[in-house]
């Protein structure tokens, strides 16, 4: 059966260099749990459209982009697994998501959208994550989730979110040097 998830997350930057930010892949692997030891082992990009005038973007995967990633799947493992990933849908500054077209679950489907919004008298930018996922094994997989795959879940986004606060805020200073 398949799951989803959803988190967001405010962070007082422009909705523009968030955007940016998530679609550079060099970006990925220190948002993930340090214990995964995440790597990019391969990427073909895909340019994405032009992006819009003024765009602090320099790096973006457009829609068509593969990678491959590997990291571990548990604490103290010693092996890796490879997870093979697909761009299909690219906006700039709105949305992208990717699709796992060989890995660790039965499927996967991560949308990553932005928008504009204020808080206080604060303007920033609201990224909503929406994960549709199976994990394999049919019902076994189901019960899995049940027990601990949600958990697994809210627990990787709310690593992801505190390093993204941590790591937007470095990169917001070094394009403000530019």
């Amino acid at each position: 059966m398949r799951h989803i998830f959803e988190a967001e997350q405010w962070l007082p930057f422009a909705p523009e260099l968030v955007f940016a930010f998530f679609a550079n892949p060099q970006n990925l692997p220190p948002l993930m749990p340090g214990w995964q030891k995440a790597r990019i082992e391969e990427v073909l990009f895909v340019a994405p459209p032009p992006p819009p005038p003024g765009s602090p973007a320099r790096i973006a995967t457009g829609a068509g982009t593969t990678m491959v990633l590997s990291f571990r799947a548990l604490p103290g493992l010693p092996f890796r697994i490879r997870w093979h990933a697909l761009i299909p849908e690219f906006a700039w500054n709105d949305h992208f998501c990717d699709e796992q077209n060989a890995g660790p679950f039965h499927y996967w489907r991560h949308c990553h959208s932005v928008r504009a919004e204020t808080r206080g008298a604060v303007n920033g930018t609201v990224v909503h994550d929406r994960v549709e996922y199976e994990l394999p094994g049919g019902p076994l997989g189901d019960l899995a989730n049940t027990l601990g795959g949600r958990l697994q879940m809210r627990y990787i986004f709310n690593t992801r979110h505190r390093m993204t606060a941590r790591l937007m805020s470095l990169y917001a200073e070094r394009r403000a040097r530019r």
